[in-house]
């Protein structure tokens, strides 16, 4: 009887409770916990924010602008004209998750055929709609070199894009910016900059074969993945950085001969789509005109709704919750 008496005991006796299961008991950290795993969950799924850095998509988007940028496109799909946030193609040294993030518009979806002919865009032959906000070069006289900053503040622009000494700015405006920029009492005058000409070696793809220059580019034909490449030394310069760096093959050279990994290279099969980015500033933008196309991978969604606009006022631009959609 004794011996089961004892049993008894030990059976109904309370089991230890381990510390994280009494950490868990309570209702508070439980709930931020949970939030926690919502809020992560969202991040990686759902939607973010950014804030703009950059001057390339001005004046859709200025400097301090903080961003609503959805996630599910990146698996629903994107359109051309959609503005898209992406790690920086140029990092290599820096994992994807450390690089930073840049802003640009669609101009080219996988298999575009995409041109610039005279400032003008064409896709597929055919000339695309600017967009209402997008901005060229205009060169700002001013009376006096001490209003430089009034006026880029008063348009939202760093003042970090004044030159100590000169009476001028080169600013990205367009016609409605410029009519009121030149109503200002400090300002003589705003006109537009001609046209770039000539090649310019430091735009993509670097090679001679290819004389572009911002203004006139291309054509050039954007991967889709599935694509065969017929790879020769021409068109090797387009394709080079997209084999070694974005898909990680190792290319060489034996004999006279390109090769791919070792073995000869004629034709190579693209293993996922890319994009041809613009800046809606085009002549205050580094994008696919200079370091080419962005792989699908590196993309972090579409830029949708603009939370804050951080243009003159503040929050009292007029500019919050404005639908970046076209």
């Amino acid at each position: 009887m004794e011996g089961m008496e004892q049993t008894k005991d030990v059976a109904s006796a309370p089991k230890p409770t381990g510390f994280i299961n009494r950490l868990w008991r309570n209702e508070w950290l439980r709930a931020f916990v949970l939030a926690l795993l919502v809020l992560v969950l969202v991040h990686a799924f759902v939607a973010r924010w950014v804030i703009v850095e950059s001057t390339s998509m001005f004046a859709t988007l200025k400097p301090g602008d903080l961003v609503l940028v959805q996630r599910w496109p990146l698996w629903t799909g994107l359109s051309r004209g959609d503005i898209v946030v992406f790690r920086d193609p140029l990092k290599d040294d820096v994992s994807m998750a450390r690089r930073p993030l840049l802003v640009k518009r669609i101009a080219g979806m996988p298999g575009d055929r995409v041109e610039l002919k005279r400032a003008e865009l064409l896709v597929n032959g055919r000339p695309q709609r600017s967009t209402v906000h997008a901005t060229q070069a205009y060169l700002v006289r001013l009376r006096n070199e001490a209003f430089a900053d009034s006026l880029l503040i008063h348009l939202g622009l760093p003042t970090r894009m004044r030159q100590p000494g000169r009476s001028f700015l080169e600013l990205p405006l367009n016609e409605e910016l410029a009519d009121q920029v030149v109503r200002l009492p400090y300002v003589i005058s705003a006109d537009k900059l001609g046209l770039a000409s000539g090649a310019k070696r430091h735009l993509f793809p670097f090679s001679p074969r290819y004389p572009w220059n911002g203004d006139d580019f291309g054509p050039i034909q954007v991967p889709r993945k599935g694509d065969t490449l017929h790879i020769n030394v021409d068109n090797l310069p387009l394709y080079d950085r997209l084999i070694s760096h974005y898909e990680g093959h190792r290319l060489g050279v034996d004999r006279n001969k390109l090769t791919i990994d070792g073995s000869p290279l004629t034709d190579y099969v693209v293993q996922q789509d890319y994009y041809f980015v613009l800046g809606d500033s085009r002549h205050h933008s580094a994008d696919s005109r200079y370091w080419g196309f962005v792989p699908a991978d590196h993309l972090t969604g579409r830029a949708s709704l603009l939370l804050w606009g951080n243009g003159i006022g503040g929050s009292r631009s007029g500019r919050d919750w404005s639908s970046l959609q076209r």
